[in-house]
């Protein structure tokens, strides 16, 4: 059974991103309002009638928007948070308590897998940031008829990382993955020393060169040839350049001998639809005919062609 992947937003001024699976649409994150969440699925090919599911990976105000849950109360969209959410989410939304009261809000556990939908299997991955508890998200579609399945790695807010994360996100299709600053921009931005301390600390977020490390520890322990798409999420405006950041992960991926493509996520434009179906094949080992006492052919043959505030 495929995924199908699309960052509708992605940066300080609001987050979300559609998975799609045989039918089912879950929104990660919800950092839009409703109008500008319509415009952006159109633009996807698709509506709020596809959307079955919000799947919240902290409280930050750039992912999730009072709006647009009251959006998903009025259309029965249930909400998974984690329990540390929902203090945060009771003091600050007025539609929250109406959710937990409609019984929409349904909780995870971090390190448990849960099912989203019959097909659908998700895990909650503990990440370090300022924002109480926070979580990335492994992301397993099941397998088919031919047993091909797919797995998505999904982390977009995080200061640091460990060995734990990176075996979470091994062997994965598709990881979506923070490349929020470069290190010198940061620091010759101008910002307050609070605000570069706070990005630059273990609760902020990771900058080009962690980023780039924590893939390249995940290429190592992966199968060769698993990763096919690499996601770059939460852009700074101010403190990176695309360009720098697609270096940086299309270096790792290369002295890895990966063929992955690199996706660099917009704030204000969606980025391309990314269709996880069956994993490629691997190339068959040509077939041998039996030989004949004939002299070869003589001449050339021919070769097949193969959020929290401004981050």
């Amino acid at each position: 059974m495929g995924l199908r992947f699309t960052v509708l937003a992605s940066g300080s001024g609001g987050n979300a991103t559609l998975v799609e699976c045989d039918g089912f649409g879950l929104l990660i994150d919800a950092g839009l309002g409703p109008r500008q969440f319509a415009a952006r699925l159109t633009a996807a090919g698709t509506s709020w009638a596809s959307i079955h599911a919000l799947l919240l990976t902290h409280t930050h105000t750039d992912h999730w928007n009072d709006s647009t849950l009251a959006h998903l109360l009025r259309r029965r969209v249930p909400v998974y948070c984690h329990p540390g959410h929902h203090r945060v989410l009771e003091t600050w939304s007025h539609n929250f308590a109406s959710l937990e009261a409609a019984q929409l809000v349904r909780d995870y556990e971090a390190q448990s897998d849960f099912i989203l939908t019959p097909g659908l299997r998700c895990k909650a991955l503990p990440v370090s940031h300022d924002s109480g508890v926070t979580f990335g998200f492994r992301l397993e579609a099941l397998p088919d008829l031919f047993g091909h399945s797919c797995a998505v790695g999904y982390v977009a807010d995080l200061g640091c990382w460990d060995g734990k994360l990176v075996e979470a996100l091994v062997d994965v299709d598709l990881l979506a993955l923070e490349f929020n600053h470069d290190v010198r921009m940061e620091c010759a931005s101008g910002r307050t020393a609070a605000l570069i301390a706070r990005v630059l600390g273990d609760q902020g977020h990771l900058s080009n060169d962690q980023a780039a490390a924590l893939l390249r520890e995940v290429l190592r322990r992966s199968r060769p040839g698993r990763l096919r798409h690499l996601v770059q999420l939460h852009l700074s405006r101010d403190c990176n350049d695309p360009s720098l950041a697609a270096s940086a992960a299309r270096a790792v991926l290369d002295a890895h001998a990966c063929t992955g493509q690199v996706h660099t996520a917009r704030q204000d434009k969606v980025c391309t639809t990314i269709d996880l179906g069956a994993p490629p094949r691997k190339p068959r080992a040509p077939r041998r005919t039996a030989t004949r006492s004939r002299a070869a052919p003589e001449g050339p043959t021919q070769a097949w062609l193969p959020g929290f505030g401004d981050d």
